[in-house]
């Protein structure tokens, strides 16, 4: 049973270290872990394709299963194996032990995302074992590079090996199909139907070099510390998206809970720790994470940058731009980094039906509901081949466990029994889809 090795799967992932730093000389891993995710395809009879995205290491697998109907377009499974750093000082177990203890599979991707792959490799693997043949094509990818926006992963892919997803017209990844408690023995599972744009810019003030001892009126320094505070306790505009306000009214419909436009953050900051993770897609938002300056105490430099991680909802490209410019004046330059655009379909269709169908026969109580996720997945690059893209990694999580504040977290870690479910729900799902 697929179900019975999908917690030796996650931990062995977990335990090929594969950092993503953004930085191509000291990422590491990714190799490693697709030759694994190969060498588990290959043993159950997958003819496996192994492509480097872009340069040495950024190591991609893909196998497809075919299906009964082949006039169907074919659904594409991704998963990324790459995981951002994690300092082992921080942590409670070592981020890289896939430590399995107190019912929980601990490490760097456990739920971001080797969860998800170890799930989608149990189920290919029961599949080919058991000569399941699914309704249409299935495309198992697993990429690199998600972490750092999917230049060598993803967006690679989608430029030079368009021929790999040949006929994929649907998709399901991260970050969706999790559960939420949202009242006693009610349970909603939050499918992703949309994404807001990723759009990291840097900020450059200029101004005159000088000693530091000396009055001085033209401090890049002090330029841009004073835009990026403008910017940073700036809040943009209220924007109630179709699929924002189709979540919400979804939410009132379980629990009862209204929002009102008049108080809409009062009325979310009613849903507890999800109240952070609905509040960031009812606005855009823009957070400094990074400053740059100077190369000596006693010398004022000629230019001072900062990196800034910008998320925008979909349509509001332009206002968004509008508004960082009244904010950052005339004396900061900007240019963008990485900017990927939003991703939004319909909560509707054979697709969704199914994802429906399969976690109710394994929770039978359970509510499902569509929400947009405030980061990114590898969905943004997909989508320009056309395919609709959903966020599907089903988990049935305990009441108490603040799962999202996991991602990118300390500790971070998944429940056993929730991938054991999850497996059992993709087995159903990919059967009938």
């Amino acid at each position: 049973m697929a179900e019975d090795e999908v917690v030796g799967l996650t931990s062995e992932l977990i335990r090929i270290d594969t950092t993503n730093t953004g930085e191509l000389g000291t990422t590491v891993g990714e190799r490693a872990a697709a030759e694994y995710v190969g060498a588990k395809l290959a043993e159950v009879g997958y003819e496996v394709t192994y492509v480097e995205s872009g340069a040495p290491g950024r190591g991609n697998v893909f196998a497809r299963l075919e299906g009964s109907d082949p006039t169907r377009g074919a659904l594409l499974i991704h998963g990324h194996l790459d995981v951002v750093p994690a300092d082992p000082a921080e942590w409670s177990v070592h981020p890289f032990s896939g430590a399995v203890q107190d019912g929980y599979v601990w490490g760097r991707g456990a739920v971001d995302m080797k969860d998800m792959v170890a799930m989608t490799l149990a189920t290919a693997r029961r599949f080919k074992r058991d000569g399941v043949v699914p309704p249409r094509d299935l495309i198992f990818a697993f990429v690199a590079d998600e972490e750092a926006g999917g230049a060598y992963g993803s967006q690679w892919l989608v430029e030079n090996r368009p021929e790999l997803f040949e006929g994929a017209t649907e998709a399901i990844g991260e970050v969706g199909g999790f559960s939420v408690s949202l009242a006693e023995d009610t349970r909603a599972y939050f499918i992703e139907i949309a994404e807001k744009g990723i759009a990291w810019m840097r900020l450059r003030a200029r101004g005159r070099a000088g000693h530091g001892s000396m009055i001085h009126d033209d401090n890049s320094v002090t330029k841009l510390a004073e835009a990026v505070a403008r910017l940073g306790r700036h809040q943009f505009p209220l924007v109630i998206t179709d699929s924002v306000r189709q979540f919400l009214e979804g939410v009132t419909g379980v629990t009862g809970i209204p929002f009102e436009e008049e108080d809409m953050d009062g009325s979310v900051a009613k849903l507890g720790p999800l109240a952070r993770v609905v509040g960031a897609t009812l606005r855009d938002t823009a957070n400094p994470t990074m400053l740059t300056a100077g190369y000596k105490a006693n010398v004022i430099p000629s230019v001072a940058e900062a990196t800034v991680d910008c998320r925008v909802l979909p349509g509001r490209q332009e206002a968004f731009e509008r508004e960082l410019d009244e904010l950052l004046g005339p004396d900061v330059e900007r240019e963008w980094i990485t900017h990927l655009p939003p991703v939004e379909t319909t909560f509707d269709g054979e697709l969704v039906d199914a994802m429906r169908a399969a976690i109710v026969a394994e929770d039978p109580t359970a509510h499902t509901l569509p929400y947009v996720l405030s980061g990114g997945t590898d969905a943004k690059a997909f989508s320009t081949l056309g395919i609709r893209c959903f966020g599907f990694s089903p988990l049935k999580l305990p009441p108490d466990l603040d799962f999202t504040a996991l991602f990118h977290g300390v500790d971070e870690r998944v429940p056993v029994e929730a991938i054991q479910f999850g497996t059992r729900v993709l087995d159903r799902f990919l059967r009938t889809c």
